[in-house]
């Protein structure tokens, strides 16, 4: 069941890719702090997705009245929470804030707490630091 589509191909036009980077941002900054493995994933997302700073700004610039853009695809929706999971795991500490988040987004992608927690799981593969 395993599809081989690259991101640039689920994430095909410009709205999917700012409403993706508008969620993985809105999940990076839950905790208030932007820590340099998180800035370098959102980088690399950024320009695998091909997004300009000038594309970014008005993300950045709205950031405390901005919220979660659910996707229509099945796929599309997969791929956001499992990189949203990444996002969270990036600096070794499952904040809650971000775990809120991403629960509030599996749920309405019509995923349970179950699923989330099995793919927080699945991303844990290293101890978590306090």
């Amino acid at each position: 069941m395993q599809n081989n589509l690259s991101i640039e191909e689920v994430f095909n036009t410009p709205q999917k890719k700012l409403a993706f980077f508008q969620n993985l941002i809105l999940v990076a900054a839950a905790d208030k702090v932007l820590d340099n493995g998180e800035g370098t994933l959102l980088l690399l997302i950024g320009d695998k997705l091909g997004l300009t700073p000038a594309d970014l700004m008005p993300l950045v610039d709205n950031l405390s009245v901005l919220s979660f853009i659910i996707p229509e695809d099945g796929l599309q929706k997969t791929l956001e929470l499992q990189t949203l999971v990444q996002m969270t795991m990036e600096d070794g500490e499952l904040h809650d804030r971000e775990y809120t988040l991403c629960l509030e987004y599996a749920e309405r992608i019509g995923y349970g707490k179950s699923v989330l927690d099995d793919m927080i799981k699945q991303f844990s593969t290293g101890p978590i630091q306090d």
